[in-house]
């Protein structure tokens, strides 16, 4: 090992313990710092696309991911008005491009426990729980930060730092890098469910719902031992409360408004939360890199964030690597904010604005076009492959490897 001083990680979740093992899997040091005392289980983001998996199969872990989620080759697009399927999308075209032809629907939070597990295998490798990275200092040879933990502060040295540490990163606050781009007016609200919202739209278990009043979607999730979930995703009016939003009573209603039934659903879980999409202006800045949220954030229709995330520390392990093992020269760093960036903005920030504008489109002539765009492109098979390669971040990919290194 050419350097004792390991690579820190500010965040704990998925993508910070997916940095950490594609790290100590080179044998490099590393130590995770995470705020919270355990991994956050509230219903976030699930999707994880065929690049992805490509990616985490390389890190021992795409079986398991296939074992404890759902496997769908398909995402449809419906028409609320006319209850009419738009489109379909078929990731199977890809079974020629990637061995994993489907996306898996598996809660980031198992992502993040299934890389601490492994963890635990690499005696160079740390994760603290309940210990926040404060203030940072950087010299030429390394840097320095401040940990919070215990009640006690401590300062950590490390060759680099890589802040994985959320939408509202301290690591890119404490660096005064702009996180450039606005906030949606609306909140959106995740209600969870083990009712098996699947009867409605059968043969699929991802499915977006486009309405210019009230647009949802509805996607299954493996749950936990009581069995899978069913998530519905909608936006709310930025003038609504908390209140009035997360009570039993609105709850209900809008379940019965999206997806009429007989009898109240059983509701699991409630998450409402403010939607961004934002860039930060510079992925690096000297020793230290941004990764995941707290270099881009982005709304979760078509599932991209989490899986850029996961591209970002994946790209970056591998540059650290090389220049840890003096197999290239401090310069070759220079690529990741070079070229993760901008691949963020046109494959995830440009996909998924078009995405929830398809989503709540109020003009008709433009609903009609849109629907009728949707459907040229799934009868045509060029068109199509096209699309679910850009869909599923294998084009990303590739633009990117078709850089020279």
């Amino acid at each position: 090992m050419t350097t004792q001083q390991p690579i820190l990680i500010a965040g704990g979740g998925p993508v910070g313990v997916i940095a950490a093992l594609a790290l100590a899997r080179q044998g490099l040091p590393v130590r995770v710092f995470e705020a919270d005392d355990k991994v956050n289980e509230m219903p976030r983001a699930a999707t994880t696309h065929a690049a992805t998996l490509e990616m985490l199969a390389k890190l021992g872990m795409v079986d398991e991911i296939i074992k404890r989620g759902y496997v769908e080759p398909l995402f449809r697009i419906w028409d609320n008005l006319t209850k009419q399927m738009i489109a379909e999308f078929d990731f199977r075209l890809l079974k020629d491009e990637t061995p994993y032809p489907f996306a898996v629907q598996c809660e980031q939070h198992k992502l993040a426990g299934m890389a601490i597990e492994r963890l635990k295998a690499y005696p160079h490798a740390k994760v603290e729980f309940s210990a926040r990275v404060g203030s940072i200092q950087q010299s030429a040879d390394g840097v320095e930060v401040e940990v919070e933990a215990g009640g006690e502060t401590r300062k950590v040295s490390g060759s680099y730092l890589i802040g994985s540490d959320g939408g509202r990163s301290t690591v890119r606050k404490a660096l005064g890098i702009e996180f450039a781009g606005y906030t949606h007016p609306e909140r959106f609200m995740i209600l969870t469910t083990p009712e098996d919202i699947g009867l409605r739209y059968p043969g699929c278990t991802r499915n977006y719902v486009s309405d210019p009043d009230a647009w949802f979607s509805v996607f299954k999730v493996s749950g936990d031992a009581s069995g899978p979930l069913w998530r519905v995703l909608s936006s709310t009016r930025a003038e609504q409360t908390d209140e009035e939003l997360m009570n039993p009573v609105a709850t209900e209603h809008r379940l019965q408004r999206f997806l009429p039934k007989q009898g109240a659903y059983d509701v699991v879980h409630r998450n409402l939360y403010n939607v961004h999409q934002r860039v930060a202006a510079s992925f690096r800045k000297g020793r230290v890199f941004l990764a995941g949220d707290a270099a881009h954030v982005n709304n979760p229709l078509g599932g991209l964030g989490l899986n850029f995330g996961i591209h970002d520390v994946v790209e970056l392990s591998e540059l650290l690597g090389r220049v840890i093992r003096r197999e290239a020269p401090e310069t070759i760093l220079d690529e990741y904010d070079l070229h993760r960036r901008p691949l963020n903005i046109e494959f995830v920030q440009q996909q998924t604005v078009a995405n929830k504008k398809r989503m709540e489109e109020k003009d008709p002539a433009a609903r009609t076009k849109d629907f009728e765009q949707l459907q040229r492109t799934m009868n045509d098979p060029a068109a199509h492959k096209a699309h679910v390669r850009k869909a599923s971040l294998i084009e990303s990919v590739k633009k990117r490897a078709a850089v020279p290194a």
